[in-house]
């Protein structure tokens, strides 16, 4: 299986390992999975950062590849992909999070149970 990492769980996983689950952690760090980090993530980090409401490393692309975890561009695919999404969510970085998921057939971990609206598969930390 493979899986796309919502923002906050990829922080967590930097972080806060603690707050994942043990099936989500074991998931993570099984190396038979392919982890995604899309760069939706990165942008999601970077404005909040910009805002004063987020504080993390300067390296987290260096981290990404430390950890084992696979780069997601975000394509012109995925964003035709959300034109499909029903509007339940509104924040724009989950549902560029959820085109991706679906469009590239993987599984995202998150803690937002929101996402439960949506037919993507999902593990909920």
């Amino acid at each position: 299986m493979n899986y796309l990492l919502d923002t906050h769980i990829f922080l967590w996983v930097l972080s806060n390992p603690e707050k994942l689950s043990k099936k989500a952690a074991a998931a993570i760090q099984n190396p038979a999975h392919a982890v995604f980090v899309s760069a939706v993530t990165s942008v999601e980090i970077t404005i909040k950062q910009s805002l004063g409401k987020l504080h993390v490393p300067e390296n987290l692309a260096a981290e990404i590849e430390t950890r084992g975890f696979q780069h997601l561009p975000f394509t012109y695919r995925h964003g035709e992909r959300m034109r499909q999404l029903p509007p339940h969510h509104q924040d724009p970085f989950d549902r560029m999070l959820l085109a991706q998921t679906l469009e590239e057939s993987l599984t995202l971990i998150t803690h937002d149970k929101k996402m439960r609206l949506y037919p993507v598969k999902l593990m909920i930390v």
